[in-house]
């Protein structure tokens, strides 16, 4: 009976907090829960590589997803929080859900887009999980019957891309696997399905 109120304390509290929050938290579920096609203009970073906005196709007020630069299959995207946040635990709880709606969203209009049948979702979580740009970032992946022969073998082969990737960007050679110009047309098609 003693802890009752400070039970009632803290439970008036949390309400508190919970019901009078600035208005830009409470926009998080409306950025959220509608598709967002609209590219500030403003600049996206991964990790500390700049992204053209051409290669950016959605983008909510948390998340934002990209083309990727060497594509494990067709339709292989990634979804990043504008923050930069190195580890998914460092994310905060409205990036989390920003982040896992808009992966979702992503993945169910490039399954279809792309007439696949499945979906890969993967975040290498940290340097010794194979991530190579210190940025979370959720890789969406289409997948087809046939497109690996062992299904497992796609987290190899996003660890081989990650370290490829890295490569490229670390030497800061120019992009062999695609120009700006393919990744800039796939986007536009990509934004199309958002609008």
């Amino acid at each position: 009976m003693e802890r009752l109120p400070s039970l009632i304390s803290q439970l008036s509290s949390f309400r508190s907090s919970v019901l009078f929050r600035p208005a830009s938290r409470l926009q998080i579920a409306r950025a959220s829960s509608s598709s967002s096609t609209r590219m500030e203009a403003g600049h996206y970073k991964f990790g500390p590589y700049q992204i053209d906005q051409k290669e950016v196709f959605y983008s909510t007020d948390l998340s934002y997803a990209l083309v990727n630069l060497r594509p494990l299959l067709p339709g292989n995207v990634l979804v990043c929080p504008r923050r930069e946040v190195k580890r998914f635990i460092d994310l905060t709880t409205e990036e989390t859900s920003d982040l896992w709606i808009s992966a979702q969203k992503i993945g169910k209009q490039l399954e279809n887009y792309h007439k696949a049948s499945s979906l890969t979702f993967a975040i290498q979580d940290g340097p010794q999980a194979g991530q190579t740009v210190p940025h979370v970032h959720i890789h969406i992946v289409p997948r087809k019957g046939g497109d690996f022969d062992n299904n497992d073998e796609i987290y190899d082969a996003i660890d081989e891309k990650e370290k490829e990737l890295k490569k490229t960007l670390d030497l800061d050679k120019e992009r062999k696997d695609r120009s700006m110009v393919e990744m800039a047309q796939e986007a536009d098609e990509y934004r199309k399905l958002f609008s």
